[in-house]
């Protein structure tokens, strides 16, 4: 049975287990610390499309198709389907989607939409209400710079502060038994906003958020930072991953052996320009879903606590002067079945 742990943590009393999983790229991720992870990189960015939403919404139909053909099954043996992205009304998720007959959750949780997805299609199977689920989102940099920033002809000055939305979708197909890495705990965040205005600082808006969710994770889980192989935020970047690493340090969580950020892994600081970092829904399913998963199954990490990071702002908030109210939700995966 499923338990409640504290005010925030489920503890999951099934076997719910990731059969399969799958990642685009674009070009720059591709020439990136993190290349060899990645089943498909872009050879350009309309991929082949006409426009770049549409080459969003052909990421996300690609790497679903490619993660339900992975774990053997077919289209229709997926009972329920998560998905989110960064655009107004979800496009990418909605269009990309619309010819595969799932039937459809779709979700904002802007670049936490990841942990958010994997959380809801856990705890459907964990409910007894679906046998199998899946995850996806997505971002893509022109889209991104289209509708939150400038125009790219326009060619904007960006602050050391700023991050780079990558281009990336990730999928993941969950089901009930299977032989792992299982999803065993979710900590879902709260809304966090520390007054933030400046939306080329996500990184510093999200890291108290990031900090709030780690730290109802190890208060109502008992655990300690030292109990995971990897502690992963994304997307806070390098500027965030300081701030969180800092804050958590301050409460005595000393985060200096296994703690890093998808935004700092998915490129390489000093030979590719993405000042501090990636960003994007994208960012952290392509993390997740390549080198975490693959890792994984090599036996390199037994548990990981995989904590998706979310900036829920948009074009109106920010010309209204509002400030940036961010969430994290945190998911916990392991080798081990949560049974044993």
């Amino acid at each position: 049975m499923p338990e409640r742990l504290g005010k925030q943590t489920v503890a999951l009393g099934k076997d719910v287990s990731i059969l399969s999983f799958s990642t685009v790229a674009g070009r720059k991720e591709g020439e990136g610390p993190l290349s060899s992870y990645f089943d498909t990189i872009m050879e350009e960015a309309t991929w082949g499309e006409k426009s770049w939403e549409k080459a969003e919404s052909k990421m996300q139909k690609t790497v679903v198709q490619n993660a339900v053909d992975s774990a053997g099954l077919t289209l229709g043996d997926i009972n329920y389907i998560f998905a989110g992205d960064l655009l107004n009304q979800c496009i990418g998720s909605s269009f990309g989607l619309r010819e595969l007959g799932i039937p459809f959750f779709g979700l904002y949780g802007a670049c936490s939409t990841m942990a958010e997805g994997l959380s809801l299609a856990s705890m459907l199977i964990d409910g007894g209400f679906a046998q199998k689920t899946a995850a996806v989102t997505s971002s893509h940099f022109c889209t991104a710079e289209r509708q939150y920033r400038n125009p790219l002809e326009y060619g904007g000055q960006r602050p050391p502060t700023a991050q780079w939305t990558v281009t990336g979708a990730g999928a993941l197909v969950l089901s009930e038994g299977g032989k792992g890495p299982y999803v065993t705990h979710i900590t879902t965040g709260k809304i966090v906003d520390m007054g933030v205005k400046d939306a080329n600082n996500m990184g510093g808006a999200m890291a108290p958020a990031a900090v709030s969710t780690l730290e109802a994770h190890f208060n109502d889980t008992g655990r300690s930072p030292d109990f995971y192989d990897l502690i992963v935020t994304g997307d806070l970047g390098f500027v965030g991953r300081e701030i969180a690493a800092e804050l958590l340090g301050n409460d005595g969580y000393d985060m200096s052996k296994n703690y890093n950020d998808c935004g700092c892994m998915i490129f390489e600081r000093k030979k590719q320009d993405a000042h501090a970092g990636g960003s994007g829904c994208g960012c952290s399913a392509s993390v997740l879903c390549g080198y975490i998963m693959k890792e994984m199954m090599k036996g390199t990490f037994c548990n990981v606590l995989f904590v998706a990071t979310g900036a829920l702002m948009s074009p109106t908030t920010l010309l209204q002067g509002d400030s940036i109210p961010s969430i994290a939700h945190a998911v916990a995966i392991s080798a081990n079945s949560p049974k044993s």
